[in-house]
């Protein structure tokens, strides 16, 4: 019997979630998604030391080694040079999320990321530039994909994020599974028993069959998962982004796997008016899972921005908003 990770691949395509190298080699998958959080985590760790040193070297290349943004940047782009190397696909890399609500400045600080990328050698096509899905961010997408910066939309947590994302061209969408879970287990008590009982695995479940129901091309790939369990639910997504540690726990457990996720034809063409930005903007305030969910991502990547900055610099940055 096949394990549950390569019956999963059967239905998905499995991307990695981490900036840790050796998990890369060891898992082979066939992208990698990075954040300021992942790269925080391997920056501390033994072997990392050259690329922290690299960056350094490369931001004073550019002229200006004591900007700490840039200095994370070029972190971030040699780490995901790396990646490159190391998976046959795509590696996501973030824009800083202080930026999360300034359109002009997310486009600014991809366009840099993109530059940076095309210093290292690595071509457009293999990397997604990840901007937040906030009103300000979508837009920003919507400009850098004309541009052919193709833009993964993460920290998405409603249908209407995902939809004005994929209206907007995005090529692909992260709804954030676990912590939809996190939020109803301890705002609302909820109990989880099956896959169907799973706030995380519904909401989902809901964008897919939206986005695939409306002929949008916009990948969605399920992420922030708590248990193989949730990752067994949604086989058939476009994309799963796994931690190491819970593709190990599939590679371990060779026990059949039931399809949760629905299957979806899609339609002809949308047939829903385009979500504006008032509308964006209500839909959103009516759901306090997607509102606190959204602006805590932002604040837990925003937090981590900040220390891999002062890793970089060696000096506290206590900068709230970066142009």
């Amino acid at each position: 019997m096949s394990s549950k990770r390569e019956q999963i691949e059967q239905l998905s395509t499995v991307v990695a979630d981490t900036g840790e190298l050796e998990a890369v080699r060891r898992y082979q998958p066939v992208d990698t998604t990075t954040n300021p959080s992942l790269l925080l985590a391997v920056a501390g760790q033994s072997g990392y030391e050259q690329y922290l040193s690299r960056a350094r070297e490369f931001a004073a290349e550019l002229g200006d080694a004591g900007d700490p943004a840039l200095l994370s940047d070029c972190f971030a782009t040699l780490v995901g040079r790396t990646l490159t190397e190391l998976v046959p696909g795509v590696v996501s890399t973030e824009v800083d999320a202080r930026l999360s609500f300034d359109t002009r400045a997310t486009i600014e600080r991809a366009r840099r990321l993109a530059a940076l990328y095309r210093e290292l050698g690595v071509a457009p096509d293999r990397f997604l530039i990840k901007v937040a899905g906030t009103w300000e961010g979508i837009r920003a997408a919507d400009v850098l994909e004309t541009e052919g910066l193709h833009c993964n939309v993460t920290l998405v947590f409603s249908t209407v994020q995902a939809r004005a994302a994929a209206e907007a061209g995005a090529t692909l969408v992260s709804p954030f599974v676990g912590r939809i879970l996190d939020w109803y287990v301890n705002n609302r008590g909820v109990t989880v028993n099956t896959p169907a009982d799973d706030p995380g695995v519904d909401s989902v479940d809901r964008i897919h069959r939206d986005l695939k129901g409306h002929g949008f091309d916009t990948v969605v790939m399920a992420a922030s998962f708590r248990n193989k369990g949730q990752i067994e639910a949604l086989a058939g997504c476009d994309r799963l982004t796994i931690s190491p540690a819970l593709l190990e726990e599939l590679n371990e457990d060779d026990a059949p796997i039931e399809r949760y996720l629905s299957r979806v034809e899609p339609a002809a063409a949308p047939v829903e008016p385009q979500v504006q930005e008032a509308r964006f903007r209500w839909r959103l305030n009516q759901d306090p899972m997607a509102t606190d969910l959204l602006s805590d991502g932002i604040r837990r990547f925003t937090r981590d921005q900040q220390t891999l900055e002062e890793l970089m610099t060696g000096a506290p940055n206590h900068a709230q908003f970066a142009g």
